[in-house]
């Protein structure tokens, strides 16, 4: 079996329009999940209790696409370039 592991974290950004934290050691960890389902539940709680403030964001890790090169790269990943 496969494992499909995803994190999920999150924090303030500078600007909200890009994907730089203000402060790397503040970054909110929420925790590594077997599967994405149970990821973006733990993603949607945290983006619900931050909706108020415009700076706060978190997001999905894959990586299980980290661990085996062979997988395709996500929309995540284009961001950076």
């Amino acid at each position: 079996m496969t494992q499909r592991l995803h994190l999920v974290f999150g924090g303030d950004l500078i600007d909200p329009s890009e994907t730089v934290f203000k402060d790397v050691n503040d970054i909110h960890i929420v925790g590594m999940f077997p599967d994405y389902d149970s990821a973006h539940k733990a993603w949607k709680a945290e983006a619900q209790r931050t909706v108020d403030n415009a700076h706060t964001r978190y997001f999905i890790a894959h990586i299980h696409r980290l661990l085996d090169e062979e997988q395709p790269g996500s929309a995540t990943q284009a961001l950076g370039t």
